[in-house]
């Protein structure tokens, strides 16, 4: 076989693998919406909660790093017919005004994931300060009225330490998933670690008191083919969130392969760092 087939048949093959690509989003969305879940975002979720429908996801992404994976994602739902909730950072390689008016164009809720008392190394008043400062900036873009918190694994402060002296409700914030969805109403995915079964390797993306009702009535998924199979056969609640962080989801080879050797890294790291944190 001259090396050009075989080359041929390789690209085939990888196609067939690979997951976490915006094809693949696109079929978990439709897959949604075929089966009959309503879309809502963070906000309506929190405005709703005395009559939320008997079917429906709550759409989340977080965007961590390359936005423009993340205006890329929200045309895929915008043409599906869904809308989401997409929390960005301060940071250069998040914060792309240019991005972020493009994506509440389509509709689309913007929040603030938020990391200050990381970058105040911990001093609360910094911290507040800081959140202050740019929740007032993303408002420019949306009026921002739900928030998240960036997990940071890597640093030792938790973003949410914030609230245990200010609240954010004083900010005209009327929810933080952490703090105000009811996972005894709602299942959480994410895909923490490049995989639906993060959790083993995520030190804060995680929701310990619910997750092992989870797994016991197995509601555990590694491939996004596994999660649109479980909602097309019926098997999966009718109430959900899912998070995604964008830049995982890439159709073109090259930015998916980065994604996936550098994700593989940060999990031997994350297993490390959740070693540590068990004792």
């Amino acid at each position: 076989m001259c090396n050009s087939k075989k080359k041929r048949i390789f690209a085939a093959q990888l196609r067939v693998m690979r997951d976490f690509t915006e094809d693949s989003y696109r079929q978990l969305v439709a897959a949604l919406r075929e089966a009959g879940y309503r879309f809502m975002t963070m906000e309506q979720y929190c405005d709703g909660k005395n009559r939320l429908p008997e079917r429906f996801v709550v759409l989340r992404h977080d965007v961590d790093l390359r936005a423009a994976y993340s205006e890329r994602i929200a045309r895929v739902e915008k043409e599906e017919g869904a809308k989401a909730s997409y929390y960005f950072r301060v940071i250069p390689q998040s914060n792309r005004p240019e991005i972020i008016r493009s994506i509440a164009r389509m509709g689309h809720e913007i929040g603030y994931h938020y990391e200050d008392m990381s970058i105040a190394k911990g001093d609360i008043e910094t911290a507040k300060a800081h959140f202050e400062q740019w929740l007032a900036y993303f408002r420019q873009f949306y009026p921002v009225r739900t928030i998240c918190m960036h997990g940071a694994p890597t640093s030792r402060y938790d973003g949410r330490d914030l609230w245990k002296k200010y609240s954010y409700h004083d900010y005209g914030i009327i929810g933080e998933p952490y703090f105000d969805v009811d996972f005894s109403d709602l299942f959480y995915l994410t895909d923490t670690g490049r995989c639906w079964d993060g959790y083993k390797v995520s030190l804060r993306d995680k929701i310990p008191v619910h997750q092992d009702e989870w797994i016991r009535k197995g509601w555990v998924y590694h491939t996004t083919e596994q999660v649109v199979d479980a909602i097309r056969q019926g098997a999966m609640p009718p109430r959900l969130m899912i998070t995604t962080h964008p830049q995982r989801w890439a159709n073109a080879l090259l930015p998916w392969c980065r994604e996936w050797v550098l994700q593989k890294a940060k999990n031997i790291v994350k297993r490390i760092l959740v070693k540590r944190q068990n004792g």
